[in-house]
């Protein structure tokens, strides 16, 4: 009976933990186990951004924001609009006409992800949704006249993924940014009167399982009162339990404080970090929103994109793959395929991938580029190039008299043979069947 008492107090007192608003009491909060079993995921830049379709998502800034502007944004501005065309003109003209959020569930589902992250609010500040703090310029007041992050987000999770939302912190030109950034961000009226409020109501309007915040590398976290909103939402929160975060939080916080670790964009670390990560990327190169301009050239193929998956993951990290829309809704054909592509190669490899972890040893390249990932007690070899014959030489494993060896998507155990007594193995391989990433995974069971 006592042992019962003891168990049912420790419980409750573990139950009752909360939070507190500094760095040390939120950077110990456990991730919630969903989001590194998830490990794939897409990334979604939508705006009215994508009505210029011109340069990158930073098209505002780089025309009328940075000193000296960008004379391809100055150029293409006077031979495409009238003289003293401002930017907000573009609102209207995000109209989402064929926006089916069925269609996008529908592609994100067969890509393979696991969750989806869509663009609450950008640096322009321009919300896809009815925020009160954000009167006209907002995708309900203007534009498609549709609450997109609501369409969007009951979509996708009918589809069984996890929902989250990206929200830039800062905002270019919001006049109480501007007066406090000239204050030296000693004042907070642009937090206090804008961001936070904005910040609540999302998530209890929404519930996302995933803030990505961003924005935040010109003040310090606490302008943002960013401890402050993660205790909130780490204890009463209608998310506590499931939310997870990322690490822009204020300058200097990246790769140090947060949930798990973006660092930078396309962060990719040489060796195993210590704390969950996940590295963002997008099909095109050069931006992630939608561009008019685009070049084949320019855009990750199925096989690149493939490899740096299996990297990400074999390291322990999290991918989450960004796709641009256009501004009438529709996910750009090449974008589908691209999406669709990694869904047909996590058809048969997906074993190797979700719920995997990090094994010992996580790359060698004796014969081709071999990566490993662990689940419970097989280890996993992805080639990343088809090997120029049909042997393939391992050294990382440990043999046993036990260990067998079979290819993702064919049964039949494959024939091996010892490198050194108990370590390493050579494996004959069959004729390798077509792989959508150019990429095949052994099972390895029996092994050390």
């Amino acid at each position: 009976m006592l042992a019962v008492s003891v168990f049912v107090v420790a419980l409750v007192s573990q139950t009752a933990a909360r939070y507190t608003a500094d760095w040390t009491s939120l950077d110990a909060r456990p991730l919630p186990p969903w989001y590194d079993e998830a490990k794939v995921g897409i990334f979604v830049h939508w705006g009215v951004f994508s009505v210029p379709g011109f340069g990158s998502e930073w098209f505002w800034w780089h025309w009328q924001g940075q000193q000296p502007p960008d004379q391809k944004c100055v150029s293409y501005m006077s031979k495409n609009y009238p003289p003293g065309f401002s930017y907000p003109e573009f609102a209207p003209q995000f109209q989402a006409q064929f926006f089916n959020p069925e269609d996008w569930a529908d592609i994100f589902k067969a890509s393979g992800a696991k969750y989806v992250v869509l663009t609450a609010k950008h640096h322009e500040g321009f919300t896809n949704w009815e925020s009160p703090n954000s009167w006209n310029w907002n995708s309900v007041d203007t534009g498609p006249h549709r609450d997109l992050v609501g369409d969007l987000g009951e979509a996708v999770r009918n589809r069984s993924l996890h929902y989250g939302l990206y929200n830039s912190l800062y905002e270019w030109f919001h006049p109480l940014y501007l007066i406090d950034k000239k204050n030296g961000f000693k004042t907070q009226e642009f937090v206090l009167n804008k961001l936070l409020p904005e910040l609540y109501n999302m998530v209890v309007r929404y519930r996302p399982e995933v803030i990505w915040s961003d924005g935040d590398w010109e003040a310090p976290d606490t302008y943002w009162n960013s401890t402050q909103f993660l205790a909130w939402l780490y204890n009463d929160s209608p998310v506590k339990d499931t939310i997870v975060t990322n690490d822009r939080w204020g300058s200097g916080c990246a790769c140090k404080h947060g949930g798990y670790y973006n660092c930078e964009d396309k962060y990719t670390p040489g060796q195993l970090p210590k704390h969950k990560w996940e590295k963002c990327t997008s099909v095109d190169t050069f931006s992630w929103g939608y561009r008019r301009n685009m070049k084949m050239s320019e855009l990750m193929n199925l096989s690149t994109i493939i490899e740096d998956l299996v990297h990400t993951v074999a390291l322990g990290g999290n991918y989450l793959l960004n796709v641009g829309p256009t501004p009438d809704g529709m996910i750009p054909a090449v974008f589908e395929e691209r999406l669709r592509g990694v869904g047909a190669w996590l058809e048969i490899n997906g074993e190797a991938i979700y719920a995997s972890a990090p094994w010992r040893v996580q790359y060698e390249n004796t014969t081709v580029p071999v990566w490993y990932t662990s689940k419970g007690t097989s280890v996993y070899a992805i080639m990343t190039t088809k090997p120029p014959k049909l042997t393939l030489q391992l050294l990382g494993p440990k043999t046993s008299a036990i260990t067998k060896v079979t290819l993702l998507g064919n049964p039949h155990p494959l024939p091996w043979s010892p490198v050194y007594p108990n370590a390493g193995l050579t494996v004959l391989l069959p004729e390798l069947p077509y792989s959508p990433g150019q990429a095949w995974t052994l099972k390895l069971d029996g092994i050390k």
